[in-house]
């Protein structure tokens, strides 16, 4: 006897069904292989899922990987290797003792399907839901993707307890990420960065300690099919849990489309408890219509690193107390912002204040960097500012001190120079958020 327990966390999200197309063909013999030096993969029957090597974005390495192979731009739904890309020359070898083996042109191992696998690989399929199998001469499965997952899901994938999904580093970067969306024993699913923030609490009311729970894709919604639709959910480098759909007859005119995604807004989310902020220092996080954040930077303020979105911010300016021998307020000016905070770095507070006069407390002193202003408080901080967000919700006004210009020795000059931060800024940081997510998953048990 089976029941299903749905989390209804958030109403208005569409529940997708489970479609399941059936596998006719795609299956690859023990000692087939495939190499970088190649162009070739192992299709699912009807051509949409691939399973080969791709190639990483700007350098010679590859990554042992499935995609979607009908979609112009390859969309990675599974790899393998993201810690250790293969060089170019490496091989992929399906094995009757240890299932798939990743090897460099060295012969030194990179990665294999399984430490053990409990029988002997008869043939490997790459079938038409995505999931790369390996069977025994029975059919049984030995090995398979799907049950170990990489940042994705896909409809009849199904996390067992302990299961997670894991993000990635970066966009172009597949080292393993800071976001975890992890099914733990107790039976709580959590969405974390640095720690879990939020819970199901699914091992409470009627399932209580339940061993023989599941997360899978409810299958009985009828808004998108499998059918007609490419669809995926995804763990992202920046924290955000979405699912996607594509027409498969619009393929090469659209792109992926968010369907929702959790949180909802992870700009406003992230904060100290949960985790090392999105962007970089000096940044501001900005969320932006297609359910994703963005990092940019205030005014005559510029990337560390142009290649690095989310990076650090650093003014083009000489800023605070290393400007001038003698600090002279008459060299500033602020720019003014509304609804924008940075949560940490403050080092004064002044109370029954004005907007004004938080503003003029900033230019007086040389390390106020940015005051912030909101119900008679102002917050003056300091560099490096970290965890900036744009939030409606904050009714704040935000002053940035800029340099302006100034007459000196009867002559009008721009005091702007270039000046990198301090070390401040070479460090890593984590992405870290959790919120309640917003799946109608359902939890099925098995009674004995």
């Amino acid at each position: 006897m089976t029941f299903t327990v749905c989390l209804f966390l958030l109403s208005s999200l569409l529940l997708l069904p489970t479609y399941v197309l059936a596998q006719t063909n795609g299956s690859i013999a023990v000692g087939a292989s495939l190499s970088t030096t190649g162009n070739s993969s192992w299709l699912s029957p009807s051509g949409d899922f691939a399973f080969g090597f791709q190639q990483l974005e700007n350098n010679d390495l590859f990554l042992l990987s499935i995609w979607f192979a009908k979609i112009p731009d390859k969309t990675i739904v599974w790899y393998a290797n993201g810690d250790k890309p293969a060089p170019d020359g490496s091989v992929v070898n399906l094995t009757a003792n240890s299932g798939l083996v990743l090897t460099s042109p060295q012969g030194d191992q990179l990665w294999k399907s399984n430490q053990t696998i409990a029988g002997i690989v008869a043939h490997g399929v790459m079938n038409d839901i995505g999931n790369f199998v390996l069977e025994n001469e029975q059919s049984a499965k030995l090995w398979e993707m799907f049950k170990n997952p990489a940042n994705t899901m896909l409809p009849g994938q199904i996390l067992e307890r302990g299961g997670k999904l894991s993000s990635r580093n970066s966009e172009t970067n597949y080292t393993r990420g800071h976001f975890q969306l992890y099914f733990q024993d107790d039976g709580n699913l959590v969405l974390s960065g640095q720690k879990p923030y939020n819970a199901t609490g699914t091992t409470t009311g009627s399932v209580p300690g339940s061993k023989g729970l599941q997360l899978v894709f409810n299958d009985s919604a009828e808004e998108l099919a499998a059918r007609d639709y490419y669809l995926r959910t995804t763990l992202s480098f920046d924290g955000v849990l979405a699912q996607y759909f594509l027409p498969k007859t619009s393929v090469d005119s659209i792109s992926w489309v968010p369907l929702w995604s959790e949180p909802s807004n992870i700009c406003q989310k992230i904060n100290v408890d949960s985790g090392p902020s999105i962007c970089g220092y000096n940044s501001i996080c900005t969320y932006k219509a297609d359910k994703r954040p963005t990092c940019e930077c205030p005014t005559r303020y510029s990337l560390l690193d142009p290649n690095d979105p989310y990076g650090s911010c650093n003014p083009t300016f000489k800023q605070g107390c290393e400007n001038e021998p003698s600090y002279a307020e008459d060299l500033y000016d602020v720019q003014v912002l509304a609804n924008t905070d940075w949560l940490t770095s403050s080092y004064m507070q002044l109370n029954d204040s004005t907007a004004d006069t938080c503003s003029q407390s900033c230019l007086q002193y040389c390390s106020c960097a940015v005051a912030i202003y909101s119900n008679q408080t102002c917050q003056k901080k300091k560099f490096p500012l970290s965890y900036g967000r744009e939030d409606n919700n904050l009714n704040a006004t935000t002053f940035i001190k800029l340099t302006t210009v100034y007459k000196k020795n009867g002559s009008t000059s721009v005091h702007v120079g270039s000046v990198l931060l301090g070390t401040f800024v070479f460090v890593s940081f984590m992405l870290g958020t959790a919120d309640y997510l917003g799946l109608f998953f359902g939890f099925r048990k098995k009674l004995m």
